[in-house]
């Protein structure tokens, strides 16, 4: 195991000597793995992990699922073509025909599908494109927090509901209806002489991830949907992180009942290799051929991946299977809210959950136990705490779990488990998030286990 050590802290240290400071992920999750399967990855320490962070999503079935490394095997074994541009082929044509039996019936009736390059932001992009030529304008309207704008379009921003911290102060479904009319008066401002020109779209995410775990009220959705519509604005729906079973449905518009103008995908459904792509409706295809599409837009293995991933998720029903653990296990979390006062807020959708870390009010710090809180909850929001989830997420990974940080303070815990997770595996994720938690809030971080005599909750189950 020394030997081991070893080999890990050198080759961390030539990272670190060898790659910019603005490194991300490497920088608080300074692991070196050399193995992984399913929701566990070894590192070259020898050490274990539950990894709840699944390459941000891209992981829907867990590291190296036999069914994805079959379809890889597939295409290098055939002899067939690795890079192929955007021409027609098998594989690129076996993908597409999967990827239209999950889309909503309503849109994959009369879509068509861009290859991009292989990132999320190469199909933001893309999409703004689209938009913008199928529509003659320029602007783009987004929300708080999603993700930013690219090629040099004009972007502003509308608050997003949600309830913990709603930007009207109120939460609920009242605090939703006034984030739908603000965006109803920006949108009715370009509709007369005000020298506001009408937006070429706009894009939400069904649930920000990034912003902090926020899932969209379905009214405000439709209410949206409504808005965009009436007005001719295409809507863009960004389903890089949400799609593919993660939140309870196989894309998480269909929870409102939405159908968008434009889909943007990426993440799993290249089974864990780059892949990114557009769907939209035909009408919109007015763009001709250009060079904005990027030279890897032909990855053949991202496909034969992408389209094993899809056809598992749907066939084996993983979608409901996210929304039956996902609900257990938010009600579970829930409970750290009632017993101590460091979290804020528990919220999520499927297997997209967010723990939120607060203070005391006018101090980013102090997590304790309250035994008033018990019997009567802190009201309103408190100040978020970013250092206490930098804690929590130590605390995790000295424990054996990779959890990410996320919202606009980096004050939110995220967890983000394959959609394969059992529940075994779920209940030692929970109990090692539990034992984190709980360890940041007696003041005793640094050590991998409970003090001597305490009856913990942590499960050495999950393998």
């Amino acid at each position: 195991m020394g030997e081991a050590h070893g080999v890990q802290e050198g080759i961390l240290r030539r990272q670190t000597a060898r790659e910019p400071a603005a490194r991300t992920y490497a920088r608080a999750l300074p692991i070196v793995p050399v193995r992984a399967r399913g929701l566990t990855i070894e590192g070259a320490d020898g050490r274990r992990y539950l990894d709840c962070l699944s390459g941000a999503g891209t992981l829907a079935l867990g590291h190296n699922h036999p069914l994805v490394l079959e379809a890889i095997r597939g295409v290098l074994d055939s002899g067939a073509p690795l890079h192929a541009f955007d021409l027609a082929t098998p594989v690129k044509d076996a993908f597409v025909a999967e990827l239209f039996r999950t889309l909503p019936p309503a849109l994959a009736e009369h879509a068509r599908v861009r290859f991009c390059g292989p990132a999320a932001t190469d199909a933001v992009e893309a999409a703004y494109k689209l938009v913008r030529a199928a529509t003659g304008r320029t602007g783009i309207l987004a929300f708080t927090s999603a993700l930013e704008a690219s090629g040099g379009a004009s972007v502003d921003r509308l608050p997003y509901p949600q309830d913990y911290r709603c930007p009207f102060g109120i939460g609920g479904p009242y605090g939703a209806e006034l984030a739908a009319r603000w965006t109803e008066s920006v949108l009715d401002a370009a509709d007369v002489e005000s020298g506001l020109p009408s937006p070429a779209g706009l894009i939400l995410e069904p649930v920000q991830w990034e912003g902090g775990v926020i899932p969209a009220p379905d009214d405000w959705m439709r209410h949206i949907r409504r808005l965009t519509a009436a007005r001719s604005i295409p809507l863009i729906a960004d389903e890089v992180q949400t799609g593919v079973g993660r939140t309870g449905t196989f894309w998480a518009i269909e929870h409102s009942g939405v159908i968008p103008d434009v889909m943007v995908l990426s993440n799993a459904i290249g089974g864990s290799l780059p892949l990114s792509i557009v769907v939209y409706r035909d009408d919109l295809d007015l763009r001709q051929p250009g060079p904005n599409t990027g030279t890897f837009r032909g990855n053949q293995l991202a496909m034969a991946a992408g389209t094993a991933t899809l056809a598992h998720v749907r066939e084996n029903g993983l979608a409901g299977r996210a929304a039956e653990l996902g609900a257990r296990m938010l009600a579970q979390l829930r409970g750290l809210a009632d017993e101590f006062t460091c979290v804020g807020d528990v919220r999520g959708r499927g297997l997209m959950i967010g723990v939120e870390f607060v203070g005391e009010d006018g101090d980013a710090g102090g997590c304790g136990v309250d035994s008033a809180s018990l019997t009567q909850p802190a009201r309103g929001p408190r100040p978020a705490a970013p250092d206490l989830a930098a804690a929590v997420q130590q605390e995790c990974l000295r424990r054996g779990l990779i959890v990410e940080l996320g919202g606009r303070h980096a004050s939110v815990v995220r967890l983000l488990p394959p959609l394969t997770i059992t529940d075994e595996q779920a209940t030692a994720v929970l109990d090692r998030l539990s034992d984190a938690v709980e360890a940041v809030a007696r003041g005793q971080t640094g050590s991998a286990t409970r003090p001597t005599g305490h009856t913990g909750r942590r499960s050495e189950r999950a393998r």
